[in-house]
């Protein structure tokens, strides 16, 4: 867990009765045993025996020395208070040297049930590296898009290096030379129709002349898939940085109809062919369409965060933090089915979530 939990901490300073860090390890330790609300944080709490209490930090009181625990609404308080950025802070584990990502995603997700009549629902990008673990997040203020944001979530990331994907909102001239010339980075970004011109220039190159191909396929979903990635080198592209531009053809087939489907989509990058070839393009942008799966779906089947009625303060995004701390904790751990994690964690509420988070006994 992070230092200086002072210099985050919302409250004013008359009437603390708990430490910021002891409710934050409690909120993330209540997640990780597989609570969902505001209601599942505090009846976890109200369940922690003394021992647990002790190692989460919450002071003793009285001549007897019992430990009380922190209420829901003092809890909920707190997660609709506390600056995302601190929190993500206190949950950080310590000691562990960081090491630069090698290749990061980037993708937005709605929680649908934060929506009111009045304001939007809460929009979140999240930054994911190779290893599925959640790097970064930060809410996307209302009457904006994704698009500046996601330079505001980079620019705090050591990513000398990385290659970075991002889905078709993000091709935009402004990211690429702010991940190429600021970032010293490199990018792997989808066209789609929503770029008419750039879209044009990729169709109109001699893909014909392509002698770099690789062929990818995969069952799944009542579905078999065959991708076609071929790639060009290119000089003096429409778009900055460019050094070759990818067509993947898709082909799927419907398993229990026989419908067959094809769609065409094209890929830019910065990096040259000796560094990137068809098959390591195609492994960026099936890696990059994978968040769905292993983080949004996760997230949503795990703890319900679609339904989540979480609205007020900093709330939705402090609870996307909580699940994606537990998220990376239970992956690092060395979990690959993260629902079996899950119960496994649940069977022992007390003590394997506190190990897990490595707070100290």
């Amino acid at each position: 867990m992070g230092d200086g939990p002072e210099a985050w901490d919302p409250r004013d300073r008359r009437g603390r009765r708990y430490p910021l860090l002891a409710l934050v390890r409690a909120a993330a330790c209540a997640v990780v045993a597989g609570a969902r609300s505001y209601a599942a944080m505090g009846q976890w709490l109200r369940r922690a025996p003394q021992h647990t209490l002790e190692r989460l930090g919450f002071p003793p009181r009285g001549v007897l020395g019992v430990r009380p625990a922190a209420s829901t609404d003092t809890v909920r308080r707190m997660v609709e208070k506390l600056n995302p950025a601190g929190l993500a802070t206190l949950l950080r584990p310590t000691g562990v040297p960081g090491s630069r990502p090698r290749r990061l995603a980037a993708d937005g997700k709605s929680t649908r049930g934060s929506r009111t009549r009045d304001q939007q629902a809460a929009h979140l990008l999240a930054i994911i590296d190779q290893d599925d673990r959640i790097l970064a997040q930060l809410r996307v203020p209302d009457k904006t898009n994704e698009i500046p944001c996601l330079r505001d979530l980079l620019a705090t990331l050591d990513i000398i290096g990385a290659v970075v994907t991002a889905d078709a909102l993000h091709t935009q001239t402004e990211t690429a030379r702010f991940l190429v010339e600021q970032k010293k980075a490199h990018f792997v970004l989808t066209v789609k129709a929503n770029q008419p011109t750039l879209y044009a220039a990729c169709r109109a190159l001699p893909w014909q002349q392509a002698t770099a191909k690789y062929y990818d396929r995969s069952r799944g979903h009542g579905r078999a898939e065959t991708r076609v990635v071929q790639a060009l080198t290119v000089s003096h592209f429409t778009f900055p940085h460019v050094r070759q531009v990818a067509r993947i053809t898709r082909h799927r087939t419907d398993r229990a109809t026989g419908k067959r489907t094809r769609e065409t989509v094209y890929v830019i990058t910065d990096l040259p062919s000796s560094r990137a070839k068809p098959a390591d393009l195609a492994e960026a942008v099936r890696g990059h369409w994978g968040i769905e799966n292993k983080i949004h779906y996760v997230r949503d089947t795990l703890w319900d965060e679609d339904r989540s009625r979480v609205r007020t303060g900093h709330g939705p995004e402090d609870m996307a933090t909580l699940r994606n701390a537990a998220l990376n904790h239970l992956r690092a751990d060395g979990a690959t089915n993260i629902a079996a994690a899950v119960r496994d964690v649940s069977y022992e509420p007390f003590n394997k979530p506190l190990d897990l988070l490595g707070i100290p006994r």
